[in-house]
């Protein structure tokens, strides 16, 4: 019997699997065990893991490459003996001190369900990382909150805690359920929030883990299309885990704004959750189906509907005019950009463009010296048309980007040197190009991800940060980098 039990995934990161490994074996803390499973590894990682013959290192390795979860649900429920189990990944570094602040805590703090830590991010060569600007620089840094305020926290900012820097109770699992399948991005997300439901927890605020960013952002939570596509789906399935809710105490203690909705003849907790849902401002679609599918449900059950209409007057007309206000399929963005795109492609001015590229191309063919020529003459006019531009940058706007306290001109330059080099002034470059490149205009702000998660201002082409100090904030729009 182990105090603790450590389940390490591996899958085709040799280059770090020994510095992983070894600073489990460096742990100050004695009474554990360490399962390590390779998950079909095509480089050397099967060999590093078996040139270990410590005796509390027991190891596995899948014939082809399948999902971690069910080989760790294996370990946990079958395998492991501890009365703690803590999780490791093949890439990342423990501190020497990890384990033994970690069980100390829990030792002494029977009723909190698991402890986390902050961690230092690193990069491929386990150098800190220096890029302020992503969204994993900062994101662990988080306070203690009690189980209803990170509830509140997790719904409305998505995850903040380190997977890799967890210990929890063995029974928690039993208690609050595994890892569920067909999660890819917000497996351990899930689990917080079901894990919050029931107990405690904390985070150390303590750098006890390294935690490593590639730069092709190939690790899980990397910022690729697929994850940021299935990342909004798997969001909307956490949300269910708000549906188990108690009571509607509970309910108020998570959200606040619910206690507006309080009869002292009673409360539906599911119409209380959905109008929540549908009334926190964000544009994020995912809140607003949560809610209305919420709210269908609700009057689709002929007591509740009852009961709903005579605590909060609310009927089947009033849920109809909000399907109608909540355009979560965005019908009206894709009609009027359709509309748009025909009128242009209908214009004089279109078909004048597509005439003269037939006649250029005809006049000065490619790799031509006319068309050279042509080519110089382009960039000098685009030249004289930037400058243009550059002189009639709206005054308010440069001052509404310096006063939002999101532009850090020293930031910018740094980041971005061929701004320095220009000898733009970087307020205006920001303005005039910078927005609509992707880049950022200081730490705080992500313009790309914000582009992203903001349909119709991508397709606007406005600059990211003017629209949200302009509209976005008041209209409850997130900058938030969130890794859910």
């Amino acid at each position: 019997m182990r105090k603790v039990s450590i389940y390490m995934s591996s899958y085709n990161y040799a280059k770090y699997l020994h510095e992983a490994i070894n600073s489990v074996l460096n742990q100050s803390f004695l009474d554990y065990e360490l399962f390590i499973q390779d998950d079909a590894s095509t480089d050397e990682s099967w060999s590093i893991i078996q040139s270990y013959s410590d005796p509390r290192i027991s190891s596995f390795r899948n014939i082809k490459n399948q999902n971690d979860k069910a080989g760790m649900r294996k370990v946990i429920f079958e395998m492991a003996s501890g009365e703690y189990i803590a999780i490791h990944h093949s890439d990342n570094v423990w501190e020497s001190q990890k384990l033994k602040k970690q069980v100390d805590y829990l030792d002494a703090h029977p009723d909190v369900g698991a402890v986390f830590t902050n961690a230092q991010i690193i990069d491929e060569n386990g150098e800190p990382f220096k890029d302020e600007s992503h969204f994993l620089y900062k994101i662990f840094d988080q306070p203690n909150r009690s189980r209803h305020e990170w509830l509140n926290f997790f719904f409305y900012q998505g995850n903040a805690l380190c997977h890799p820097s967890i210990l929890i109770r063995k029974k928690c699992y039993d208690e609050c359920g595994f890892y569920r399948a067909g999660f890819a991005q917000l497996v351990d997300f899930d689990m917080w929030v079901r894990l919050c439901m029931k107990y405690e927890i904390h985070v150390i605020p303590e750098k006890l883990i390294r935690y490593r960013v590639l730069s092709d952002e190939s690790y899980a939570s990397g910022n690729r299309p697929e994850v940021r596509i299935r990342g909004e789906f798997e969001y909307l399935q956490v949300l269910d885990n708000y549906l188990k809710i108690p009571t509607y105490q509970d309910l108020v203690k998570i959200f606040p704004s619910a206690q507006s909705y309080y009869h002292k003849e009673g409360c539906d907790i599911g119409y209380v959750l959905g109008m929540v849902a549908l009334e926190t401002g964000n544009s994020n679609p995912v809140y607003n189906i949560f809610g209305l599918s919420l709210l269908f449900k609700a009057i689709n059950d002929p007591d509740r509907a009852r009961r709903i209409n005579e605590l909060y007057g609310f009927r089947h007309k009033d849920f109809i005019a909000l399907t109608a206000h909540y355009d979560v399929f965005s019908i009206d963005e894709k009609n009027d950009l359709h509309s748009k795109l025909k009128e242009i492609t209908n214009s004089k001015k279109w078909k004048a463009a597509l005439l003269l590229g037939h006649i250029g191309a005809v006049i000065a063919p490619e790799s031509s010296l006319r068309y050279r020529m042509l080519n110089k003459l382009y960039e000098h006019i685009v030249f004289l048309i930037r400058m243009i531009r550059q002189n009639r940058i709206n005054k308010l706007d440069i001052s509404l980007v310096r006063s939002s306290g999101l532009f850090d001109e020293t930031w910018y330059l740094a980041k971005y040197p061929d701004v320095a080099e220009a000898k733009i002034d970087p307020c205006k470059h920001y303005l005039l190009y910078g927005g609509v490149e992707g880049r950022d205009p200081g730490p705080k702000f992500s313009g790309r991800w914000y582009l992203d998660n903001n349909i119709d201002v991508n397709n606007s082409h406005v600059n990211p940060l003017l629209h949200y100090i302009k509209h976005g904030e008041k209209e409850g729009r997130s900058i938030r980098c969130s890794c859910r």
